[in-house]
C-alpha cells in the first residue's frame, strides 16, 4: 500500500476543515477525490503533502509516517505533487524546469528522463527551449506534471489538473495519466469533472464539508441518487 490516511483532521486558521478522513491509495491505482468547491479536496492534498501545518491523525507513505514533515522531505520519499496553480518557473525553459525536478532513481518505480517525458507529452518536445512564461495554460500543466515525474515518484497527488484547460488538452492529459498508471504510478486526483474521474480512476472518495461520505467504485457512486444529485450536483 503506497499511501494510507487514517483519522485525518486539518484546520485553516480556526476553521476545522477536515474531519476524520480515512482512506488508502495503492501503487498503480488511481483514486478520485470528489466534491463541490469548498468540500476539502485541496486541504486534503495539502495536509498529506505537509503544506497544512495544523493537522493531526496519521498519514503513512510506503510505511513511513509523514504527517508533520516538511514538503521537501516528503517529496524526497517519492511522493509527487501537482498543485492547481502549477508553480512552474516562468523564467526557465522547459529543459531547465525539468532539470530542477530531477531526483535519483528509486527501486521498483519508473525512472523518468526528458526523452521519456517527451514521448509522454509530445507537445513539450517542440518547446524544449521555450520559457515557461511563454507557454499556454495547457502546456504549463503538462510541464508541471512532467517536472513532477522527474522526481521518479511512486505516487502523485494532482489538484484539479483539468481546470481551465481546452478539451483537446484535457484528452492528452488523460492519456498521459493513464500511461503513468500503466507504469505503476499511483494517482490521487482531486477533480470536479466526474467524467474525467470515470476515465481514469478505479475508486472514488467523496467529500462533503470535509467529511467522507462515500468511498467505493464510480459505479456505486453513480447508483446512489443522493450522492449524484445532492452532493455532486449532476
Amino acid at each position: 500500500m503506497s499511501l494510507v490516511v487514517q483519522d485525518l483532521h486539518a484546520w485553516r486558521g480556526r476553521a476545522h476543515v477536515l474531519h476524520d478522513l480515512t482512506f488508502s491509495v495503492a501503487a498503480g491505482e488511481a483514486v478520485a477525490l470528489l466534491g463541490r468547491n469548498g468540500a476539502g479536496k485541496t486541504t486534503t492534498l495539502g495536509a498529506i503533502m505537509g503544506l497544512i501545518p495544523e493537522a493531526r491523525g496519521g498519514v503513512w507513505f510506503d510505511g513511513t509516517p509523514i504527517l508533520g514533515r516538511p514538503p521537501h522531505r516528503i517529496s524526497r520519499l517519492g511522493l509527487g505533487f501537482v498543485p492547481e496553480d502549477r508553480r512552474i518557473f516562468t523564467d526557465l525553459t522547459v529543459d531547465e524546469n525539468l532539470a530542477v525536478g530531477r531526483q535519483p532513481p528509486r527501486p521498483g518505480v519508473p525512472t523518468w528522463t526528458p526523452e521519456r517525458l517527451f514521448d509522454l507529452f509530445p507537445n513539450l518536445a517542440a518547446l524544449r527551449r521555450r520559457r515557461g512564461g511563454q507557454m499556454s495554460g495547457g502546456e504549463q500543466q503538462m510541464l508541471t506534471i512532467a517536472r513532477t515525474l522527474m522526481g521518479n515518484p511512486s505516487l502523485v497527488l494532482l489538484d484539479e489538473p483539468s481546470e481551465g484547460l481546452a478539451p483537446r488538452i484535457v484528452d492528452q492529459m488523460i492519456q498521459a495519466l493513464l500511461a503513468m498508471k500503466a507504469h505503476g504510478v499511483g494517482l490521487l486526483l482531486s477533480e470536479q469533472n466526474v467524467a474525467i474521474a470515470r476515465q481514469l480512476c478505479d475508486r472514488a472518495i467523496l467529500l462533503e464539508k470535509g467529511a467522507l461520505v462515500h468511498h467505493g467504485t464510480l459505479v456505486d457512486m453513480d447508483a446512489n441518487p443522493r450522492i449524484r444529485d445532492a452532493i455532486l450536483g449532476i
